[in-house]
Order: C-alpha cells, then structure tokens, then sequence
C-alpha cells in the first residue's frame, strides 16, 4: 500500500517503512508525528482519490532525525562590473520513518467519480442553456443543423437552440 501526502508543503510517494527526508518539521528525535492531507492512496487495483484531500485518512511516522543536507553553493557574476558574490546554503532536513498509513471513513474510487460525472450530466436538465459551456452549446447546435453556430458568441447559441 502506498498513498500520496503533503508535508510540510511539498508531496511525497510514501510506503510503510519508508525512510523520507522532508524540510525541518518541530519535534524532537524518536517523535511520532502524522499527517492528515492525504491526497491519494493505493493497495494494487484499489486506487483512492481525495478532492483534495481523502477524509479520514491518516499517514503515520517517527521522526528519526534532524540533519542537514548537501551544501549547494550559490554563486552570482556580473561581467565586467567587478561583481562577484558567493554564497553557500545547506537546507535543515528531517528524516522521518513511515510507521503505518490508515484509510478510514468513505471511500471515492476513480471508477465511482466517473461514474458520478457522467451521471450528473444526463440529470442536467434540458432547458437551462446557460449552465453549459461555449465548447457544449456548439456541440448541440451541430447535432441540430444550426449554420454558423462556430462563430457565435454563447448568448446567440442559447438564442438559436432555444
């Protein structure tokens, strides 16, 4: 099983007893630590899609250590003016052990949401025009027979369908 979650705003593939480094999260070392924003998970065929974020789930870890990382030098120039500036930076990191990732509450398969949006556009009902986009109001005038429907503006697509 794996899932997709936010930490400390970036989004990471995670799997149990992964070892993660994520910028520098408050908390001492050997702290259990656990992250609500999950985006979406995975167990084989089983794929769970949160709008943005699954209710209820829930990945947990075990701050392992605070560290830092590789020093990237940063190094400016300008030719010919005598400006030279160089600058290091190391960024503080935390490497975290995922201990568990648990899905509760209700689930939202990709296969259940397209089945949902293809359900909500046959109960659209057929009289309200305006509801619809520029690209579908053109469609139906085609399938109507309308001449110039390319060329009109959505307000004489809804005149001319009506």
């Amino acid at each position: 099983m794996y899932a997709i979650v936010e930490i400390a705003g970036q989004q990471f593939k995670v799997a149990k007893d992964q070892k993660v480094f994520v910028h520098r999260l408050a908390g001492e070392e050997g702290d259990k630590v656990s992250f609500d924003k999950v985006l979406l998970t995975g167990d084989g065929d089983n794929i769970t899609l949160g709008a943005p974020a699954i209710d209820g789930a829930l990945v947990e870890a075990k701050i392992t250590r605070h560290l830092k990382g590789d020093k990237v030098i940063v190094f400016k120039k300008k030719r010919r003016k005598g400006y030279r500036v160089k600058n290091g930076h190391r960024q503080a990191l935390t490497e975290i052990s995922i201990e568990g990732i648990s899905v509760s509450g209700s689930k939202k398969s990709t296969s259940a949401k397209k089945e949902e949006k293809s359900s909500k556009k046959e109960e659209a009902p057929k009289n309200d025009l305006s509801s619809n986009t520029v690209a579908e109001l053109r469609e139906m005038a085609k399938e109507k027979g309308v001449e110039g429907y390319s060329s009109m503006k959505k307000a004489e697509l809804i005149a001319a369908l009506s």
